[in-house]
């Protein structure tokens, strides 16, 4: 959303397009693509259909249109929850309890719920909703009252500027909840560091040179300590907390997603880095290796080409094999004009086959083209647009075990729905 995409590297599926028009977009989108290729080669990886069992998807609310999502407790039942948007619904019915009021943004496609993190902000056992705003520039979390039939009550924790979206890390591995915002010309994290007496947050702002569209974190430099990762580098977490964070502009990814994941994927000992194009085509990683001289160089490789709106990457271990894949998928109508815009929407799950070195993509959900979409993009509408049920991904998902059954789930929202997807595996 801080800038307006390219063109295509697949078919639109905008009724009334010809040929030719379709073919110089798809130049002008690979001639792009070559400007912002990192240090060292690039290329395309391997990638197969792996055949599994079939996902299961729930309906949750096939009419909410919030992007955001959380999954928790929030009754106390010993079940998990889930929250979205203006209201949380209680396993295993999915009853609704509407608890605020959420308005549309300056530009009526979004609503001003941008992110949903679940967690105990005051300190008094029940879990509160952390959230921000992309229009009103807004950080704030609303509390849960004691008494359940009352609106949950929303504090401003700041107004950094318009963000994309948020999530909530033990960044430092004390059990400090960070919050890290994706605001638009900034690098900031926000510690919940009282909660007893006072609710406290304290701001940290970095250096602003790695800021854009997309954050992310892993362990860059195997030290130990999680690194934070942007679309034009990554910044080092220092020893000392209180230190500043050193910027390694090592290399440009685009219109990133959020989350960006640093992760070890081809077992080397390396951190890799996994990330989708927010609002083009492209799922890429880049393989991260040693040259003769000791430099740590980055190897780009595309996933996979064929979907667009790739706006949110999870890790996870879907499979239960001990290493971890990621989960991803369309975001609908992230722009209501962007390439791919009115294409099938899809949530595929990723893993990177180390014995043969390739990528494997199961299938969670694969829809259908919105079947007659308005020309004007102004007048899209996801509810209206695509077949009722239609799943893709928001702004987040929420990975847990929403049934209890020792596998972990997808938890789905978008301006199609609410959904969750129950894992095959056990």
């Amino acid at each position: 959303m801080f800038s307006k995409p390219g063109c295509p590297l697949k078919l639109c599926n905008l009724p009334g397009k010809n040929t030719v028009p379709k073919l110089n977009r798809l130049l002008r989108s690979l001639a792009s693509l070559a400007l912002i290729l990192p240090m060292g080669l690039s290329y395309t990886s391997r990638l197969d259909a792996q055949e599994s069992p079939a996902w299961k998807k729930h309906i949750i609310n096939h009419r909410s249109p919030f992007e955001a999502v959380g999954v928790a407790d929030f009754n106390g039942d010993g079940k998990l929850d889930v929250f979205s948007g203006d209201s949380w619904y209680a396993s295993p019915n999915w009853t609704q309890h509407k608890v605020r009021d959420v308005p549309r943004g300056t530009n009526p496609h979004y609503y001003e719920d941008f992110c949903d993190a679940p967690l105990d902000v005051n300190g008094d056992n029940k879990i509160d909703i952390v959230t921000c705003a992309y229009f009103s520039q807004k950080i704030a979390w609303a509390e849960q009252p004691t008494d359940p039939t009352l609106p949950w009550t929303e504090h401003v924790i700041d107004m950094p500027g318009s963000m994309e979206t948020s999530y909530l890390l033990d960044l430092y591995g004390d059990k400090t909840p960070v919050l890290i915002p994706n605001v638009g010309g900034q690098v900031l994290l926000y510690e919940l560091v009282s909660k007893s007496l006072k609710v406290e947050w304290k701001m940290r702002k970095l250096a602003s040179q790695g800021a854009g569209h997309g954050i992310g974190h892993g362990d860059i430099n195997r030290d130990g300590r999680i690194d934070l990762i942007t679309p034009m580098g990554w910044y080092e977490q220092p020893v000392d907390r209180t230190d500043d964070w050193a910027f390694h502009p090592e290399f440009q990814l685009g219109t990133a997603s959020i989350e960006i994941i640093g992760h070890d994927f081809d077992g080397d000992g390396d951190t890799d880095i996994a990330w989708g194009m927010g609002h083009d085509f492209g799922l890429h990683w880049l393989k991260q290796s040693t040259d003769a001289e000791g430099k740590r160089t980055w190897t780009k490789e595309d996933i996979d080409m064929t979907f667009s709106q790739v706006h949110t990457l999870h890790l996870a271990d879907f499979d239960g094999d001990g290493e971890k894949e990621f989960v991803t998928g369309k975001r609908i109508y992230a722009h209501e004009s962007e390439p791919g815009a009115t294409a099938e929407p899809c949530i595929y799950v990723f893993k990177f086959d180390r014995q043969n070195s390739k990528w494997l993509r199961t299938v969670v959900y694969r829809g259908e083209p919105a079947p007659a979409a308005p020309m004007n993009p102004e007048l899209r509408d996801a509810l209206q647009d695509f077949r009722p049920g239609s799943a893709g991904t928001g702004l987040q998902m929420a990975l847990h075990d929403l049934d209890a059954d020792g596998d972990v789930d997808i938890v789905a929202p978008g301006k199609s729905g609410l959904y969750w997807f129950e894992n095959p595996l056990r």
